[in-house]
C-alpha cells in the first residue's frame, strides 16, 4: 500500500534546479543531513538502543576479581603460626540460572522501547520536513509579495510626480495630488512591513534548513492526497509515526509489570570461585623454620536467594508498573485522538486553500479588468485617479491572497501526507546521499557483551553552527506584472494656466 505512494513523492519532487537555484527537494535534504533536531534524535535513539545490552546484561555470566594486603602492626594475641604479612586474592564467576522473568522482560520492555523510538523518529523526519516546507513556502510567498508592493511604490511614486507635474499646469487640483501622496505613504508603509517579514522569513529558512534561500523555485505538486476526511483518517491510524511509538510504549508497560513481579520470586545462580594467598615469608613454626607460605582454593555450588518478606516494595513495584501501564494505554489513546484531528484539519485547511486559491484566481482576473477599463474611462475622462488608484490596490490585494492562499494549500497539504505518515525521507525520496537506517546501530550493539569494545566514539557536533551565516535582506528578483507598470492617470488636459481649478 505504502510502495506506489512512495514512487509517486519521490518522481514528484525529482526536479533539476538552474544553476544558482534551490529546489524543494534540495532543502529537505540539505535539512535531513544538517538539522540539529534530526541529529539530536538520532542520537537518543542511539542511546534508546542501549537498553538492550544494558537488559541482557542482566542475564549473562559475570566475573569479579578481588584482592588485598594485610599488614600486622599490632596484635597481643600474636603468635609464631599467624603471618604478619599477607595478600590474597579471589576470583568468582557467577552464572545467573532464573532470576524470575526479570531479565526476559526486561529485554522485551527495552526492545519494545527501540521500536517505539524508532516510531519517534520518523516522526521527527515528517516534523521537520513540514517545518522545512512552511519555511520555504514562506519565502516564496513573502518574494511575491514584497515585488507586487515594491511594484506598486515604483509606480506610484511615478504617478506622484506625473500628478505634481499636472498639478502644476492646471490639469489636476490639490486633491488629486493629497490623494496620490497618501497612497504613495501607505504603499511605503506596506512595504516596510512586508519586507520585515521577508527578511524574518529567510532568517527562518536559515534556522530549519541551514543555509539562505537562494533563488527557491516553486515546489512540484503534492503527490496522492487523500481523497476525504475518512481515508486521511484510516491511513493515519495506521501509519502515523507518533501514533505508533505511542502504541509501542503502551506495549512495553506490559512488560515492565513482569519485571516488578520478578522482585518477589526467587533467585538461583551458579557460583564458582578460586582464591590464592601468599604469606610473604612471615609464617614461621614452632621451630622458627619457614613452612608453605602460599596457596591455592577453589569452590564452587549454587547461590539461591528467596525472598520473604521486603516490607511491601515488590507490591508497590507492580502496582506502579500497572498504573504507568494504565498511563501508557491513555496515552495512546490520547495520541490516536490528536493525529485523527490533525488528519482532519490537514484535510480540511488543504480543500479551504484550495477553494481560496480558485477564488483568488477569479478576483485577480477580474481585477485586471477592471484595472484596464477604469483607466480606458479615466482616459476619456469619465474617472477620476482615485478610481485608478482604488483599482490597482483591489488587484494588489487580490494577487497578495492568491500567492498566502497557494502557500496555506502547499503547507496544509504537505502537513497532511505528515499526519497520514506519508512524509519520511524515503516516501519523498531523498536519494541525494545515504539515508540514516536506526536499525544499523541497533544490530550492531544489541548483542554486544564486552565491557570495553566499541566505547568512546566522542560526541562531536554534526550540525553546523549558523552564526557565520550574513544576515538576510528583503531583496527580490521576482518578475513584476507588466500590467501595474502602466501609468495611472491617463485623464485628458482639462486646462492650463492661470485658469486651472485649484491653482
Amino acid at each position: 500500500m505504502r510502495r506506489p505512494l512512495r514512487h509517486a513523492a519521490s518522481a514528484a519532487l525529482l526536479i533539476a534546479a538552474p544553476a544558482g537555484a534551490t529546489t524543494l527537494r534540495e532543502a529537505l535534504l540539505r535539512a535531513y543531513q544538517d538539522n540539529p533536531a534530526i541529529t539530536g534524535q538520532r542520537a537518543a535513539q542511539r542511546a534508546v538502543d542501549e537498553n538492550v545490552p544494558i537488559a541482557r546484561a542482566g542475564g549473562r555470566p559475570s566475573v569479579a576479581a578481588s584482592g588485598g594486603g594485610v599488614q600486622q602492626i599490632y596484635n597481643t594475641a600474636a603468635n609464631a603460626l599467624q603471618p604478619s604479612r599477607q595478600l590474597t586474592t579471589d576470583l568468582q564467576l557467577a552464572v545467573p540460572i532464573y532470576q524470575g522473568g526479570a531479565v526476559q522482560n526486561a529485554v522485551r520492555a527495552a526492545q519494545t522501547r527501540v521500536e517505539a523510538g524508532q516510531a519517534r523518529l520518523r516522526g521527527t523526519e515528517a516534523d521537520l520536513f513540514t517545518l522545512v516546507v512552511a519555511a520555504y513556502m514562506d519565502v516564496i510567498r513573502d518574494e511575491a509579495i514584497v515585488g507586487l508592493n515594491a511594484q506598486n511604490v515604483r509606480v506610484l511614486e511615478v504617478n506622484l510626480r506625473a500628478t505634481r507635474d499636472r498639478f502644476q499646469v492646471g490639469d489636476l487640483t490639490r486633491t488629486d495630488v493629497a490623494q496620490s501622496e497618501a497612497r504613495l505613504a501607505l504603499a511605503r508603509a506596506q512595504l516596510q512591513g512586508v519586507e520585515a517579514r521577508l527578511i524574518g522569513s529567510r532568517e527562518n529558512y536559515v534556522r530549519v534548513v541551514g543555509a539562505p534561500a537562494t533563488g527557491l523555485i516553486d515546489p512540484p505538486d503534492l503527490p496522492n492526497l487523500p481523497a476525504s476526511p475518512d481515508a486521511a483518517v484510516e491511513v493515519a491510524v495506521q501509519d502515523n509515526p507518533s501514533l505508533l511509538a505511542a502504541r509501542r510504549d503502551s506495549d512495553a508497560t506490559r512488560f515492565d509489570i513482569g519485571v516488578a513481579r520478578a522482585a518477589r520470586l526467587p533467585s538461583v545462580s551458579a557460583v564458582i570461585g578460586g582464591n590464592y594467598y601468599n604469606n610473604l615469608g612471615t609464617l614461621r613454626n614452632s621451630t622458627n623454620a619457614r613452612v608453605g607460605q602460599d596457596g591455592l582454593g577453589a569452590n564452587g555450588g549454587l547461590s539461591l536467594n528467596l525472598p520473604l518478606f521486603q516490607g511491601g516494595r515488590p507490591a508497590a513495584l507492580i502496582r506502579q508498573a500497572e498504573a504507568r501501564r494504565a498511563q501508557a494505554i491513555e496515552a495512546t489513546t490520547a495520541a490516536e485522538r490528536l493525529v485523527v484531528a490533525q488528519a482532519r484539519s490537514a484535510y480540511a485547511s488543504y480543500r479551504s486553500s484550495r477553494e481560496v486559491i480558485a477564488s483568488a484566481e477569479t478576483a485577480v482576473g477580474a481585477n485586471k479588468l477592471s484595472l484596464e477599463g477604469v483607466r480606458a474611462e479615466n482616459s476619456v475622462g469619465t474617472r477620476t485617479v482615485l478610481d485608478i488608484l482604488n483599482a490597482e490596490q483591489e488587484l494588489l490585494n487580490s494577487q497578495v491572497t492568491l500567492v498566502t492562499a497557494r502557500r496555506d494549500a502547499y503547507v496544509a497539504g504537505f502537513a497532511l501526507l505528515a499526519a497520514i505518515g506519508r512524509a519520511e525521507a524515503r516516501d519523498l525520496g531523498l536519494n541525494g546521499g545515504r539515508l540514516y537506517d536506526p536499525a544499523v546501530n541497533y544490530n550492531r550493539v544489541r548483542d554486544r557483551y564486552s565491557d570495553y569494545y566499541g566505547t568512546g566514539g566522542g560526541s562531536e557536533p554534526v550540525s553546523r553552527s549558523t552564526a557565520d551565516v550574513p544576515a538576510q535582506d528583503a531583496r527580490v528578483s521576482r518578475p513584476s506584472d507588466p500590467l501595474l507598470d502602466s501609468d495611472v492617470d491617463r485623464t485628458p488636459a482639462l486646462t492650463t494656466g492661470d485658469r486651472a481649478p485649484n491653482r
